[in-house]
Parts: structure tokens; C-alpha cells; sequence
């Protein structure tokens, strides 16, 4: 199987993690939503991640969740694990992973504290001793990294990317830039991981970043799928059409609620037809009139394919 940083190409998608009525975990209708995603055109499956409410699951559920979808991708495309926490209990849901089959990890802040960058470097330093899969650092919240501490990072051998959820255009720049100074050669992988990446992947494509993930692909992947060959092919009038008519509308609603970046999604996968539950708590399910409006800004996102 080739290297995990090879395959990485396309857009990727982060499922939401299903759930039934009483709460429990839904690893049936969490693999339909899998399947439909992989026969959209994913590129790779991010699973129990942000998006797929990784805070909120035990070690066994974590585990199950990162089974069923490589079960359901069969090798067809790569499936990250999102791990986190402090190290010691991150640790434990690499080894969960591992056990799981996942192709790679993505490693999510470490819990609550904010850390230095020496911290920050020997947090991912001593994940990426734990495993021989491949890690993508995910720098959000407190994980705020200097371009020093990437170029140390890169050099890790199973350390293949860095994705950028703090949206300062100016230092991935500047990381970009140091990490091709100090390893030209170096196949680095790096993603734009805001929680709406569409909004700035004009200017991420500008500095070269043109991998990211998207929310909409959960439950609108024609329009995520539009924008992204737009994107990519260099069509800025329509990418500019979707940014004006659905992507700015969407993430002014987004930003309407606490936690929408998770349980709009998630009631836009309902609307679109799958019933993958509610978000598990500290989360609250978004307003019925956002979930309302959500529905009337997909419709007219679609007038404008």
C-alpha cells in the first residue's frame, strides 16, 4: 500500500458519528453515511474527529467507529483517526486505532492546557514514537505552532503533514516557507482545516494549500464537490458565485450557535435524508429555525450549480 501522504489527494471527508434515539452508538447508519460519502468521490475518510464528535466517545466506541469505516472503505480510500487529549491517554487511542486498522492519525490539541512550543514538541514527538502510522498535526485552539517547531515536526519520519485550523494565512506562510528551506525534497503534506474551508481557499491556494476537508460534503456533496473541481481547475467564477450565494450565508449561520460547526452538520445530514442522531452533550442541536434556514440556503446553493 503506498505511503498514506500519496494518497492524500482529493477532497476528504470527515463523517459525522451516528447515534441512536436513546443516545447510543449507530454503526449501521454511521457506515451508510460512509458508503454514500465514498461513492460521492471522497478521496479519504477522517473519522472520529471533530466533525465525528471525537470528545464525546469511550475508548471502545472510538475503536468500533474507526473499525466500521475501514471496514466500509475496504482499502478503496486511506481512513484517519482523530486522537487527542493529553499524551499519555492519546497514546491509548493510537493503540485503539492501530488495533482498528487505520491508515493514519490525525493528532487534534492536546486536552485544556496551552502549552509551549518545547510542550507542543514533545507531545507529537512522543505520539509519533508510539506508532509507525503516519500523523497529520492538526494546529487549533491552544496547538499554536511556530514555523520552527513544524520544521522539528517534518523531521520526524512518520510526521507527513500539518493542517492549519487557525486560519492566520501569514504564519502558514511563513511554515510553508520554512519547512521547504530546511527539507526541499520533503514530500510535507499541508491542509486548510477551517471549520468552513471553502470561505478562504482562494487564499490558501495562493500559498499553495489546496487539500482540505469539507463540512458541506456531509450533506451536500454536489455543492462541495462543485466548488472543489472549481477550485482546482483554476474557475474562480464559480467559485466566487458558490462563496456569494452559499458558502458566506453558510458560515454567517454557522456562526449563529455554539457548537455549529458540529450539530449543523450534523441536521444538515438529516435533511439530506440519513438519520445519524443527535449531538451527544456538552453539544446542544441547533435552533429549529437555523435547521429551517439551513434547508432554504441548500435549495438556493443548488440554484447555482
Amino acid at each position: 500500500m503506498p505511503a498514506l501522504v500519496d494518497r492524500l489527494d482529493g477532497l476528504l471527508f470527515f463523517p459525522v458519528t451516528a447515534f441512536t434515539p436513546d443516545g447510543a452508538l449507530d454503526l449501521t447508519t454511521f457506515r451508510a453515511h460512509v458508503r454514500a460519502r465514498i461513492d460521492d468521490g471522497a478521496a479519504a475518510v477522517f473519522a472520529a474527529c471533530g466533525t465525528g464528535e471525537y470528545h464525546a466517545l469511550g475508548l471502545d466506541e472510538y475503536e468500533a467507529v474507526i473499525a466500521a469505516a475501514v471496514a466500509e472503505t475496504a482499502g478503496a480510500v486511506p481512513v484517519v483517526a482523530g486522537i487527542g487529549h493529553g499524551t499519555a491517554l492519546a497514546v491509548e487511542f493510537v493503540r485503539r486505532a492501530e488495533r482498528a486498522g487505520a491508515d493514519g492519525l490525525l493528532a487534534l490539541p492536546p486536552y485544556l492546557v496551552k502549552p509551549s512550543q518545547a510542550g507542543l514538541l514533545r507531545h507529537y514527538t512522543e505520539l509519533a514514537a508510539a506508532t509507525p502510522l503516519e500523523i497529520i498535526v492538526y494546529a487549533r485552539d491552544n496547538a499554536v505552532l511556530d514555523p520552527e517547531t513544524v520544521v522539528r515536526l517534518a523531521e520526524l519520519p512518520n510526521v507527513v503533514g500539518y493542517k492549519d485550523g487557525l486560519g492566520d494565512v501569514d504564519r502558514m506562510q511563513r511554515i510553508v516557507s520554512a519547512v521547504r528551506t530546511a527539507q526541499p525534497d520533503l514530500p510535507f503534506r499541508y491542509f486548510n482545516g477551517l471549520p468552513t474551508a471553502e470561505l478562504t481557499g482562494l487564499a490558501y491556494r495562493g500559498i499553495g494549500v489546496t487539500l482540505y476537508s469539507s463540512a458541506v460534503f456531509c450533506f451536500a456533496p454536489d455543492l462541495a464537490l462543485a466548488f472543489h473541481t472549481a477550485l482546482n481547475s483554476g474557475d474562480d467564477e464559480t467559485v466566487n458565485r458558490l462563496l456569494d450565494g452559499f458558502f458566506r450565508p453558510l458560515v454567517e449561520l454557522r456562526n449563529l450557535g455554539s457548537g455549529y460547526a458540529v450539530s449543523l452538520v450534523k441536521a444538515g445530514v438529516r435533511l439530506d435524508g440519513l438519520d445519524v442522531g443527535r449531538v451527544r452533550s456538552p453539544l446542544t442541536e441547533p435552533a429549529a429555525e437555523h435547521v429551517s434556514q439551513l434547508a432554504d440556503l441548500i435549495k438556493h446553493g443548488r440554484t447555482l450549480l
